[in-house]
């Protein structure tokens, strides 16, 4: 079967000559797992494959695809890349920048960061991150090279290796229009870029670190357009749904959101105030770093260097006769225990933690010091959660479980399963041959009723806590997540990787 999924943002290198993949007819598709996959009109030409090899450092691996395919993806996919790099190449690398720079050479640099070829190769990486639904543009330097990855859907994709000489000038630009200082090489930075890419607005942060080969970048993307906040669209369904809009409901208290970094937990609080942002109530977060800007809602951002913390801001916002708080993140025993009291003084308050299931936040919360009395009579709710990858809907297809996928759906689905079938995504071009797209959260929600209040009052560890919650119809985190499985909304391979990691 011949190849045709043709990526619109090719691997770019500056290894081989654009007349050598026209003569040759190959198309340089993308790197995974170490091996760079190729579309070639002849994929047994090995003599080309360790040319290819030879000159990138990769193992090589050829797909089969038409010549006019090849031809017209090269014309049409490389003009952008291949040739900004190829300009950009015949410009800086003779400048030798790798042997570092003084104070006269600051000047120099920031002249030659704001060159039209730096700028437009710049742009092209922010671009296609932003194209391939990206959150992070990770542009690392290394010895001889310097790599371009972009995290998409948690995962990390390598997209571009370009010349090691280009590290100075592409950093510069970054570092130019996120306003941080280009002559501070030996300190991390933290800046953000307000931009309007692809014909959205998008709030870009940066930040800088040192490594033994130059400076590293990542860069975290935020579409203002695309942060959903319906309730259905981000996981919860059915009974996990209907106690989240029980537990919002309650008019003072705290409710609890916990999981790892990166697991959704700001933005399913952020869903929660959109539902309760009425001309009624006012509303007030701290948060670390303020992430998107919700319209009818006073945000507050931590600055430590200034003295403004959680604790501190919190203990001041209690001061502006709030309604609803959220406190980005319960770090320690003086930021909890000023959020049990304004909960206890009729605030609703929404914090997060990190602990691996629900019953979890409660122990770490009695292991920070707060009094377990205080904590059943103010306590609502705990939501734990983790983020899985879709199932791309394009190239889904139904497959049968082996063995060990069987047996951990044994443990939730009733009668005969014998005949069930399961979901996997081939791979296309709209995933970019992965077999996912987006992402979507399974929940673990512990409401705090009398019993769980009245276990809390006796100082239980958390296994017991989740029994006691399990036998009052609580759905884990790992029978939300099989039920995706079933349903097709998620692989058991993908269940399997994020249940392990957190």
């Amino acid at each position: 079967m011949e190849y045709t999924d043709f990526p619109e943002t090719p691997f770019i290198t500056d290894k081989i000559s654009m007349r050598f993949l026209k003569n040759k007819l190959i198309y340089l598709l993308y790197v995974r797992d170490n091996v760079l996959y190729v579309a070639a009109s002849n994929p047994e030409d090995y003599d080309v494959l360790d040319a290819i090899k030879i000159a990138t450092g990769f193992e090589v691996k050829a797909l089969k695809a038409r010549d006019d395919d090849i031809s017209r993806a090269i014309e049409q996919h490389y003009k952008v890349g291949q040739s900004s790099v190829d300009e950009i190449i015949g410009d800086i690398a003779p400048h030798d920048l790798d042997g570092g720079i003084n104070d006269e050479d600051i000047d120099h640099l920031r002249d030659m960061a704001s060159e039209a070829p730096v700028v437009r190769l710049v742009n092209h990486i922010m671009s296609t991150a932003i194209g391939c639904r990206a959150s992070d543009i990770h542009i690392e330097p290394f010895e001889k090279i310097l790599k371009v990855r972009y995290r998409i859907d948690d995962i990390l994709h390598e997209r571009e290796v370009l010349p090691r000489s280009l590290q100075a000038a592409v950093v510069s630009r970054v570092k130019i229009l996120a306003n941080l200082n280009i002559a501070e090489r030996r300190l991390p930075q933290d800046g953000k870029i307000n931009a309007r890419l692809g014909g959205k607005d998008i709030d870009l942060r940066v930040a800088t670190v040192p490594t033994v080969h130059g400076e590293g970048i990542v860069i975290r993307i935020l579409d203002r357009g695309g942060l959903v906040l319906d309730l259905r669209e981000l996981g919860l369904i059915g009974e996990n749904k209907r106690k989240f809009e029980y537990m919002i409901t309650k008019p003072h208290g705290m409710i609890l959101v916990t999981g790892p970094t990166g697991s959704g937990k700001t933005t399913t609080l952020y869903a929660a105030l959109e539902k309760l942002n009425t001309s009624d109530r006012k509303i007030i977060t701290i948060e670390d770093p303020v992430e998107y800007q919700l319209e009818g809602i006073n945000q507050i951002q931590v600055k430590p260097q200034i003295g403004l913390t959680f604790a501190n801001g919190l203990r001041n916002i209690v001061r502006q006769d709030p309604d609803i708080i959220l406190v980005g993140e319960i770090r320690d025993r003086e930021t909890a225990e000023i959020a049990i009291h304004a909960a206890l003084t009729g605030h609703l308050v929404f914090s997060t933690l990190h602990t691996n299931d629900a019953a979890g936040a409660i122990t770490r919360l009695v292991e920070m010091g707060l009094t377990d009395y205080l904590l059943a009579s103010t306590l609502i709710g705990v939501v734990a959660q983790r983020l899985f990858r879709r199932i791309c809907a394009n190239c889904k297809k139904a497959v049968a479980p082996n063995e060990l996928e069987m047996n951990e759906l044994k443990g939730i689905m009733r009668g005969d399963i014998k005949d069930v079938k399961i979901y996997k995504g081939e791979g296309c071009k709209e995933c970019v041959s992965t077999g996912y797209w987006g992402r979507i959260a399974a929940f673990e929600i512990l409401v705090v009723d009398d019993n769980i209040r009245a276990l809390i009052l006796k100082s239980p560890g958390a296994n017991t806590i989740k029994s006691a919650a399990v036998n009052s119809g609580m759905t884990t985190l790992k029978e939300d997540s099989l039920r995706m499985v079933i349903d097709g909304t998620t692989t058991m391979e993908e269940v399997i990787r994020v249940i392990q990691e957190g």
